[in-house]
């Protein structure tokens, strides 16, 4: 078996490189990557060479959205088997920190996440993974939709952290693939009221496509006056910010109702963003924030499962392994045109 791998090895460059093929260790699983999904992490490493605080030094592998086949188990291992399909929870943990052990891992300070610098990704045909981090996937759970498992799982936290129940009202600023996942989690937790407001017109033809109430685009409509007429001044139950642009978190404070939540899901350029706080403490509203996910995968899976959530009409360009080149360049240069992409191992 041959493995291949996609580096980047500086700013918009890629290169492809057979590499060791990995063996499972102990509590181990070796997986054929089948899909792999391009975040907007990986565009922004690729087009940056960082996020914050995390660096890219030397030839790096992006990718950490991954579903797969197991082609080979390592000793200890019991829930799974050769043949199983797989999604991978990207972030391995210590498990022994205080953020671990009260069930909050996705805070752990030790986590080893793919494609956070110094951890290589996934863009490859062969990962070893720890069994307890890599999730079986129903029959009727393709290893596309299993890759889309991740994405879903931060709009099922964003979800989550907003409080959304039967009857919430929602705008969620940013129609990107967290965005349309987010609307997908608000919905199926029974949000009756979906705005979504977006720059990009494909983007917000797919929300309507997914169940929004209805679109704004921002381009075209003022949205904290389009929020205050459709409300008669109310503003909305929960906000959630998913754009990452100081423009849309300066809003929140704007369109949210009193007593209501405001989830910043989006990172923004800027460390520093100026902020009305003094509507929100008028408002007597509260602000979450969302970093990454915990404890979600399954009922994600299951959802998928079950015909809770579909997110077949996320995906709107796929390419093969061989064209990854051409792929990030596509997204990075035609951003106004996709929704969600994904390689295809």
């Amino acid at each position: 078996m041959i493995n291949n791998a996609v580096f980047m090895t500086g700013i918009k460059k890629l290169e492809t490189r057979e590499v060791p093929m990995p063996s499972p260790k102990e509590k181990e699983v070796l997986v054929k990557l089948e899909y792999v999904g391009i975040c907007g992490s990986d565009v922004h490493y690729l087009e940056n060479g960082r996020i914050g605080d995390f660096v890219v030094n030397g030839d790096f592998i992006l990718g950490h959205e991954c579903g797969g086949t197991i082609v080979e188990v390592g000793a200890g291992v019991k829930s799974l088997k050769v043949g199983d399909k797989v999604a991978l929870e990207p972030g391995q943990t210590c498990g022994q920190c205080v953020y671990c052990k009260t069930g909050r891992y996705n805070l752990c300070p030790d986590v080893e996440f793919l494609a956070t610098p110094p951890y290589h990704g996934c863009f490859e045909n062969y990962i070893a993974y720890p069994e307890n981090m890599a999730f079986k996937l129903p029959e009727n759970i393709s290893a596309k939709e299993g890759a889309l498992v991740e994405p879903l799982a931060v709009g099922i936290h964003s979800a989550r952290q907003g409080g959304v129940t039967l009857g919430s009202s929602v705008v969620i600023l940013g129609a990107g693939c967290i965005g349309l996942m987010t609307l997908l989690a608000c919905k199926a937790f029974g949000a009756v009221d979906v705005t979504v407001v977006d720059i990009v017109p494909k983007r917000l033809e797919c929300a309507l496509k997914l169940g929004a109430s209805r679109v704004i685009n921002a381009l075209e409509h003022d949205v904290v006056e389009e929020i205050t007429r459709l409300t008669n001044g109310a503003g909305m139950d929960i906000v959630f910010e998913t754009a990452g642009t100081v423009k849309t978190v300066q809003q929140t404070a704007y369109l949210v109702n009193a007593g209501g939540t405001v989830v910043l899901v989006g990172m923004a350029p800027q460390d520093s963003i100026e902020y009305n706080f003094a509507k929100i403490l008028g408002k007597e509203a509260q602000i979450k924030s969302v970093f990454r996910y915990r404890n979600i995968y399954p009922e994600a899976i299951g959802a998928i499962a079950n015909g809770f959530i579909d997110v077949s009409g996320i995906v709107s360009h796929e390419f093969d392994f061989s064209e990854v080149d051409n792929a990030f360049d596509f997204v990075m240069n035609n951003k106004n045109d996709v929704v969600k992409a994904v390689i295809r191992i």
